[in-house]
């Protein structure tokens, strides 16, 4: 009897096999439909059958073929496989600075996030990248240990002209940061000052940079020394909610932004 990882060997070595099996754990198949679904050759489909009779990973009824109970159980196993290492693959390069303390998630509803990175060209591509989805959102939230000056000044511009809804909440350190430089604590004044903006301010620690921008997630990723290493964004509903869900908590847990943050 053969090992478990001789057989995913067996199956992980041709895309073929995984193709067949896919299909016919799905729906009964002809030989002609499986053909017409793989590229494979009646030959190579004939030894991929009989190769998978002898496993009885799929029986033949008539001119068709179908997947077995074990053989749909392999071929879901091998589906949730690939997916995990697809997104592992994905995420290898930001793995490090995920905030996975913080996120409640499957990590594979990261597996077609958009990840931003820094480039000689483009040092400042993850700020650029929250900028773009600041502009075009007409709803945004934000939880964060930091508010730079950029998003700051497109929020505070589509919040007065264009009827853009933020709610931020940021940690009391973010706050002290602006309110260090009398050009950007008047800049923050008039963002709170605006009627659509409502700001609140959190004692404790924020361990993430979390912006929702109407249905996306985007997330500021950093190193142990605060350095800015890359951002990644989607729309996955699963994220989505776990985002909302954080930026209620905070909320809920934070105080409204008063002059007091604003001492000279």
């Amino acid at each position: 009897m053969e090992s478990a990882l001789e057989d995913i060997e067996f199956l992980a070595l041709s895309v073929n096999r995984v193709e067949v099996l896919n299909a016919v754990a799905e729906t009964p198949h002809t030989r002609r439909d499986l053909q017409e679904r793989t590229g494979a050759s009646q030959p190579t489909l004939g030894r991929i059958l009989r190769d998978f009779e002898e496993r009885n990973w799929v029986e033949a009824t008539g001119r068709e073929y179908a997947a077995t109970p074990t053989g749909r159980l392999v071929a879901d196993g091998f589906s949730n496989l690939r997916e995990i290492v697809e997104t592992e693959q994905k995420l290898r390069q930001v793995a490090n600075w995920l905030p996975t303390e913080a996120m409640t998630f499957d990590l594979r509803r990261l597996r077609d996030a958009t990840i931003t990175t820094p480039t000689q060209t483009r040092p400042n591509a993850p700020v650029q990248r929250v900028l773009e989805l600041l502009r075009d959102a007409e709803r945004v939230e934000i939880v964060s240990y930091a508010f730079n000056e950029q998003s700051m000044d497109v929020v505070r511009r589509r919040v007065a002209d264009e009827g853009q809804t933020f709610e931020g909440v940021f940690s009391a350190s973010a706050i002290d940061a602006i309110a260090d430089d009398s050009a950007l604590r008047e800049r923050l004044r008039e963002l709170v000052d605006l009627p659509g903006a409502e700001l609140r301010v959190v004692d404790d620690d924020v361990p993430v940079a979390l912006t929702v921008a109407d249905d996306v997630v985007h997330l500021f990723l950093r190193d142990d020394d605060g350095l800015l290493q890359a951002s990644v964004d989607t729309d996955d509903e699963a994220v989505l909610t776990w985002a909302r869900d954080v930026h209620g908590w905070y909320r809920n847990e934070a105080r409204p932004l008063d002059a007091d943050d604003f001492a000279d």
